[in-house]
């Protein structure tokens, strides 16, 4: 079974690298710290519905997309 936190956090990385956008800029647009945009992305930390939709909004997409990741 694939760990759901490292795989959503890939999806938030690709995105972010996608836009052109680095972790300090992701943290600014979604109001979050820089240090904690970093664990998410390694999938080091459960992230919370409403920080997901934070990072989806600043990303400018739905937390759908965020969390299209494959099955195990």
């Amino acid at each position: 079974m694939k760990n759901i936190n490292k795989e959503v956090g890939f999806r938030i990385r690709k995105i972010r690298e996608e836009k052109g956008l680095t972790q300090v800029q992701l943290s600014k647009l979604a109001g979050l710290h820089r240090a904690y945009i970093g664990h998410i992305e390694r999938g080091e930390k459960n992230i919370g519905l409403k920080n997901l939709q934070k990072i989806a909004n600043a990303l400018s997409v739905s937390v759908r997309v965020l969390l299209d990741v494959p099955n195990p």
